[in-house]
């Protein structure tokens, strides 16, 4: 098959997949979500609900009264009962939770349910403690559960390419990586992200944290650098780069709060003796590949690939997860790479 048809055919999965599930008979996975103040709580649940053939929801669980009342009407959550966490933990069956608290909840969250016996989607990033995310994937791993990450770059048709072509060994050997993750934000999310001393770098740059460590492995060094240039206003870390120093190669991260557009300008970019992946934006994805040689449908020289249209942000997740859950699959990114993404998280946002 030309890679074109392999893109094209990864652009249909959701639909695919669904359909041989309904048509295998396969139970659904009981699935609940503990949280909703995440950033991407509310796409979480859309996609589960979404994904019909594979999951019910069977609840969801706020425990701020307030917070509860705004969203238990609102589109993704409208007609799901609330319950109480213990009351969705003791559901009979109950076989997937997404935890999509707020950071600092996350962690300890997630080790409750590990202790019920359930798979995990964990929410991003992993909490402040490296020991406490070290022990909640040991945990894990000794009961035989799933902790997925929700690191929202993996699935994304560019990204897979990247990888495949850095595991291939298409891009020769890795010397170089550069990659920004910016937006603007207001006074109030300012406010709440200036909480946590990790600023933009740990909320927002952890993402293309993740691709980089995938990509280029645990790096040797990582050296911080942060800049606030609202300390009139508030403490948030806003302006931020990071450098990672490997053995034959360095790779820099940038995250900002304050770039106009900056979503627009979001890149990630690996440079090879005999290639290069150029993706700018990453949402919905551009991709310009440079090869020394020709590798499968791809020539020599610059070329852009035309990518597939794919179905939501997070539906790729859901339905990787749901393969491994029934055991039609192992996991693509094992605890050992969560560990060290977080671990890189951490140093580069300054936070250890």
């Amino acid at each position: 098959m030309r890679r074109r048809d392999l893109l094209a055919a990864a652009a249909a999965l959701p639909l695919l997949y669904a359909s041989t599930a309904r048509a295998q008979n396969k139970p659904k996975i009981k699935a609940g979500q503990i949280g909703t103040k995440h950033a991407h709580a509310s796409g979480k649940i859309a996609a589960m609900r979404k994904l019909s053939d594979d999951y019910e929801v069977v609840g969801v669980v706020e425990p701020d009264e307030a917070q509860r009342k705004r969203v238990e009407n609102s589109g993704p959550y409208k007609d799901v009962p609330f319950m109480t966490q213990e009351e969705l933990l003791n559901i009979k069956g109950l076989q997937v939770v997404t935890v999509e608290t707020e950071v600092r909840d996350l962690v300890p969250t997630a080790a409750r349910c590990i202790d019920a016996g359930v798979h995990i989607h964990l929410d991003k990033p992993a909490g402040e403690s490296l020991l406490a995310f070290r022990k909640l994937l040991d945990a894990a791993t000794k009961k035989k559960l799933t902790v997925q990450m929700g690191y929202m770059l993996r699935y994304n048709p560019a990204f897979q390419l990247c990888y495949t072509a850095a595991r291939k060994g298409w891009l020769g050997e890795l010397f170089d990586g550069h990659a920004v993750m910016s937006k603007p934000v207001g006074a109030g999310e300012r406010k709440k992200l200036a909480e946590y001393p990790g600023g933009t770098m740990f909320e927002l740059g952890c993402h293309i944290i993740d691709s980089m460590v995938y990509v280029m492995g645990k790096p040797l060094k990582v050296t911080p650098y942060t800049r606030k240039t609202k300390p009139q206003q508030d403490d948030l870390a806003d302006n931020q780069l990071a450098v990672l120093e490997y053995e034959k190669a360095t790779a820099t991260v940038r995250s900002a709060l304050i770039e106009y557009m900056g979503g627009n300008r979001r890149q990630f970019v690996i440079c090879g003796t005999e290639g290069t992946i150029d993706i700018r934006p990453l949402e919905p994805p551009k991709l310009l590949v440079a090869f020394a040689k020709p590798h499968e449908d791809f020539k020599t020289g610059y070329q852009e690939i035309a990518l597939p249209k794919t179905g939501g942000r997070y539906d790729g997740e859901f339905i990787d997860l749901a393969k491994i859950v029934r055991g039609e699959k192992q996991v693509d990114f094992s605890p050992e790479h969560d560990l060290a993404v977080h671990e890189t998280v951490l140093r580069a946002s300054g936070v250890m």
